[in-house]
């Protein structure tokens, strides 16, 4: 039963002359004074959730990114700061991207803030998919096996550095420590300094290919599905529950997954569509062509797989998939049940802060959103 809500705002500032035939997303270019701006309305948007009773604000890691879509390089930094700013919302790291970390730095910025926040930043880890950044911090992306190699063993290393009181480890790509001298001994471990205090530590990755569902449920870590199709949705959470199954984590389905989509509230469903749609737009000018649009056609085949479509989404069609909810409350309410009814451990509901909309708009969203939609899930 869905009884927690959390929003994920992917770093976007408030972009303008948006929609299909507005900028072309390659096109856009902001000064460094309007892309400070995400910093203070991710401030704003925390501030609205903390003191409208939402559980968690999810944000993204990304870097170089002058088109305004993506621009929060540290998640850990940044949560550390809002939790500052707010009296119990905690933040997610959605995700912090291994390949353009070393995983024991990283372990070590998050095991601070775990203390001094006393919990409220959440883990979260993923691969990364734009090559600009990932190819650029000298770690593989175009080599898909090489990243999920190096992936694969920043995770082993991370979890050691939480879960080990010492440790040494050596793999391919790291050794730590390596046998040197140090105050007339030779290394053969390490303690990470500080560790969590809230341990084992909960981590979180997106669901999606089999490989990654497979290591979610080896690890124990718990998924998140955004934007899916009704049929992606459930291929991918009975996929996980599957696996969670082999590796002896029986779990109920939807259990330990955070489902996202995008709400709209309005009167009725047609004013939604018409006042959504410029900025649904924007958002799939600039993430269809990553392959995110996990919808699937009337044959079951996911967009983009031989003989079905791959073209950018409309919104009608995002709403046909149930991956956009628009219309009343009661609308969007029913929208929701009728995906919770399918999934007895589903419990998380995320929206996703469509990147074409401005600040202020959402706010106003998140506020009705919790007045005339929330109560219907948590009063019964």
């Amino acid at each position: 039963m869905i009884t927690k809500f959390h929003v994920l705002y992917v770093g976007q500032i408030e972009l303008d002359n948006i929609g299909r035939d507005g900028t072309p997303a390659n096109e856009r270019r902001y000064s460094d004074e309007r892309l400070r701006e995400a910093f203070f309305s991710a401030r704003d948007v925390a501030r609205t959730m903390d003191e409208t009773g939402f559980d968690v604000l999810w944000m993204a890691e990304h870097h170089f990114q002058r088109e305004g879509y993506e621009v929060f390089p540290n998640l850990v930094q940044l949560g550390l700061w809002l939790a500052t700013q707010t009296k119990r919302l905690k933040f997610g790291c959605a995700f912090n991207i291994l390949p353009m970390w070393h995983p024991v730095r990283l372990a070590e910025d998050y095991a601070m803030a775990d203390i001094v926040t006393d919990g409220r930043v959440i883990m979260g880890v993923g691969r990364g998919y734009h090559t600009r950044e990932v190819e650029s911090f000298g770690a593989p992306l175009i080599d898909a096996d090489k990243n999920r190699a190096l992936f694969e063993e920043q995770v082993e290393l991370l979890l050691k550095c939480f879960n080990e009181p010492q440790f040494h480890h050596k793999g391919r790509h790291y050794e730590v420590p390596p046998p040197v001298e140090f105050r007339g001994y030779t290394l053969k471990d390490v303690t990470m300094v500080p560790r969590p205090k809230h341990r084992p530590v909960e981590i979180w990755m997106p669901i999606a290919s089999g490989r990654t569902i497979d290591m979610l449920a080896k690890y124990g870590f718990k998924g998140m599905v955004t934007f899916n199709g009704e049929k992606i949705l459930d291929d991918m959470l009975r996929g996980y529950q599957a696996a969670c199954e082999k590796h002896g984590r029986p779990k109920q389905l939807g259990e330990d997954v955070i489902w996202g989509a995008g709400v709209y509230l309005a009167d009725n469903q047609a004013e939604a569509i018409r006042k959504l749609e410029p900025a649904h737009d924007e958002r799939f000018k600039w993430f269809a062509p990553f392959g995110f649009v996990r919808y699937a056609d009337d044959e079951g085949r996911a967009w983009g797989s031989p003989g079905a479509p791959a073209q950018t989404p409309t919104l009608a069609e995002g709403i046909r998939q149930k991956a956009w909810f628009c219309g009343s409350p009661k609308d969007v309410i029913d929208g929701i049940k009728s995906i919770e009814a399918k999934y007895p451990g589903l419990d998380s509901f995320m929206i996703h802060w469509c990147e074409g909309m401005g600040p202020k708009e959402f706010q106003e969203q998140l506020r009705w959103f919790a007045k005339d939609v929330i109560p219907a899930f948590r009063n019964r």
